[in-house]
This record gives C-alpha cells, structure tokens and sequence, in this order.
C-alpha cells in the first residue's frame, strides 16, 4: 500500500510540476537566429599593424569589443564566440536594422588626440599624441554646460603623459599651432587651443553637440578601437517572418510525432507504455529546463539533436519492456521478470548511450558553430535520458509492480498462449 502511494504522489507531483510550469520553461527557452530571424557574420581577424600577429588574447579581447558594440545596439543577447586561431562568429537575432547593426560592428572607432608639432604647414594635425588605448575604459560622460551645451568628459590613465602632450604644445602658442584636436578615426571633433600644461587625468571634448550626438560620442568612445582588423568571410541573414514560421512548423512537427510516439508506446506495452509515456515527457520537460539553466540557445540544429534524444529515450523504455516481456514469456513472475528485464537491458542501453556519447565529445571538441551547438545539445540529452527513462522508469515500475495491485501479464502486452512452462 505504501509503495502504491508512493507511486501515485510521485505521479500526481511530476505531472503537476510539467503541466505547472511548461508554458513558463518554454516561453523562457532563448531562440537561434534561424528560429527568431537574424544574422549571422564569420569575420577573419587579422594585425591592424603590417608584420603583427593575431594572439588568443587579442582575438579574444577583439570578440569582447565586437559583443560590446552589439549589446550597445539594444540587440537581446548576442553571440559572439572565436574559433581557431583567427575567426569570431557573430550571431544576432531578433534584428530590425540590421544595417545598421553591421556598421556598428565593423567601425573602427579609434579616439585620437594629435597636434600640429613637426608637421609640414599643408599636412594639418599630423602629430599623434594621444590614442583610445590611453584612456580609462567606460571613462567618457556626458555634461551640460551652463550654457546648456553638451560635451563629453573623458579620463586619462596618466595625468603624467596628459601634462607633457600639454606642456609640449603650450610651447608653440608663439606660432599659433598649439592646439589639442580631437579626432574619431579621420573625423575632427574640436580643436581645443592648450595655453598651459594641465597636470591632470581628465579632459573635455566640446563641440557644437546634440543631446543624442554627445550621447552616441560617449558611447562610442567608451566601446573603443577594435585590437584587430576584421574582414568578412561569410554571413548569413533569416528574416523574422521565416524564423517565425520555422519556428511554429517545428513545434507542431515536434508535438505531432511526440504525441504519436506516446500513443504507441501505450497501445503496444501497455502499463510499461503509460510508465514510458510519463518518464518522455518529465524527459522533455527536464531537458527544456537544462536549456535554460545553461543558457543554451535553440537552433534547428539544436531541435535536431533534441528530436535524437526523444528517440534515444524511446528506445530505452522499449528494451526494458521488451526484456521484460521475453522474461515474462520464459516462465518468471511478474515481480522476477521486471528484475531480471531491468537488469539485462540495463548494460543494452548504457552501451547505446555511451557510444552516442563519445560521438557527441568528438563533434564537440572538433565542431565549429552549430555542430558544437548540436553536440551540446546531444551531450545534455544522454544524461537526462539516463536520469529520467532509465532510473526514473524503473523506479515507478518498480513501485507498482511490488504494490501488488498488478498480477496479469497482459498488462505488459504477454498473452497468456505466449507463455512458456517453467
């Protein structure tokens, strides 16, 4: 009686939990650009100076940047990862410009401070004096004057290099050369006179700005110059409207066979069927969840792998129930025929599981973009498997078998004819 309760509540508790909380884990599962609509960009990152090398830092500094300036964009979640020694993929989904975007993604956006010292009278401010690289990250910020003007405040890392660039420039007020100018990439933003050395870590860029023009300045300063030059080898666009139906095609493919899949596991094994029907669908519950709980996104590929899954755990319930029935059929009870199938297709399923494992690590370790993301997915989906139609199963088979209230074999689809004297 006790283990009959014990099955009921574990019944009645997991069936409320998935039903309870599926909508939520759903609604919550982060989509891949094929499903929500998007772009995709393999860059290939090589020196900004000529005989430069491409190291993992800089390439992984330079993935960083790129993930700054699409997060600045107001794009949800971007996903931006290196791969070899010398590529960054950007995905984005969920895009409305995504010209717009891409521009951002790719503009140099080097901060420059330069003079006119030792240049030629037709050269102009030729002089580097300062560059981005010599400013405190996240240091710049928007002021509104008295005057009710704007202008962008930034941070020196040294107030030691800052005084020198000034003194040095202070000297060619005779001339009339001794101004600081401002520049974004080629574009001069003021060019402010210095008329003494300013020992200190802080300058201020005015110009003739906008509210939303000092903003997007600070912004931008504060993303910072890409550390290498990037070229585009591929991309790849879905639109919104594609990715949205993709989306509700998957769905109902996936509910469709899922339902079909349950209908048959109840209509040939019966109670080890109803059993199996409850352990897939805590499995798919399960493993929804581990999506969210890694942050994983759910591409095509990803629904591929998770479809896999579904089988992988259909064919588990169906070898123990199996073994169980060729129990059965020799002769044993009920109670020594679920032991006994339990065990022997117990060793079946692990090698089945474990051979699909070691090609999930190879596709993993040696994939790139959404063939890892297939692998993660496949990877994710054994051990729920294992978990959930392996353990879980033969738990509540377990239970309501010792409970006594089963004592026909033909709840497990064995006909009494089939049954061989001991």
């Amino acid at each position: 009686m006790n283990r009959l309760l014990a099955f009921v509540l574990i019944v009645v508790l997991s069936a409320g939990v998935v039903a309870g909380t599926s909508s939520w884990i759903f609604n919550d599962v982060k989509l891949g650009l094929d499903l929500k609509g998007g772009f995709e960009i393999l860059y290939e990152a090589q020196p900004i100076e000529p005989g430069g090398t491409v190291t993992k830092d800089s390439l992984v500094e330079t993935a960083k940047s790129l993930e700054a300036r699409a997060n600045a964009t107001g794009v949800a979640e971007p996903e931006v990862t290196t791969e070899g020694t010398n590529r960054i993929r950007v995905k984005i989904a969920g895009v409305s410009d995504e010209t717009k975007v891409r521009d951002i993604l790719k503009k140099p956006a080097e901060l420059t401070f330069r003079s006119a010292r030792g240049c030629a009278a037709d050269k102009g401010y030729c002089k580097i004096e300062l560059r981005g690289s010599d400013f405190k990250e996240n240091g710049a910020s928007v002021h509104q004057t008295n005057l009710n003007a704007y202008e962008i405040g930034i941070k020196l890392k040294s107030a030691k290099q800052f005084a020198e660039v000034t003194r040095e420039i202070a000297k060619l007020s005779a001339t009339g050369q001794n101004q600081l100018a401002i520049y974004l990439d080629e574009t001069q933003l003021s060019a402010p006179s210095v008329a003494t050395e300013i020992n200190q870590d802080e300058a201020v860029i005015t110009g003739n700005f906008t509210r939303e023009e000092a903003t997007n300045l600070k912004n931008t300063i504060n993303l910072g110059a890409l550390p290498l030059k990037l070229t585009e080898k591929y991309t790849q666009s879905v639109g919104a409207t594609l990715g949205k139906l993709s989306l509700q095609e998957t769905v109902w493919a996936g509910v469709i066979g899922t339902v079909l899949i349950l209908l048959f596991m109840m209509a040939f094994y019966r109670l080890p069927g109803i059993i199996a029907s409850l352990c897939i669908i805590v499995y798919i519950w399960l493993l929804l969840l581990g999506f969210n709980l890694i942050d994983a996104t759910l591409t095509l590929p990803g629904i591929a792998a998770f479809i896999l899954g579904i089988g992988m755990a259909v064919d588990a319930n169906i070898i123990m129930a199996e073994r169980i029935k060729e129990e059965m059929r020799s002769g044993k009870s009920i109670l020594s025929s679920q032991k006994a199938g339990s065990k022997s297709s117990f060793r079946t399923i692990i090698d089945a599981h474990v051979t699909t494992t070691i090609a999930a690590l190879v596709l993993f370790f040696i994939g790139v973009g959404s063939v890892k993301g297939f692998a993660v997915i496949l990877l994710l989906s054994i051990i729920i498997s294992v978990l959930t139609n392996v353990f879980f199963s033969r738990l509540l088979l377990t239970l309501i078998i010792r409970s006594g209230i089963v004592k026909k074999k033909s709840l497990f689809g064995v006909k009494e004819s089939e049954v061989r004297a001991l």
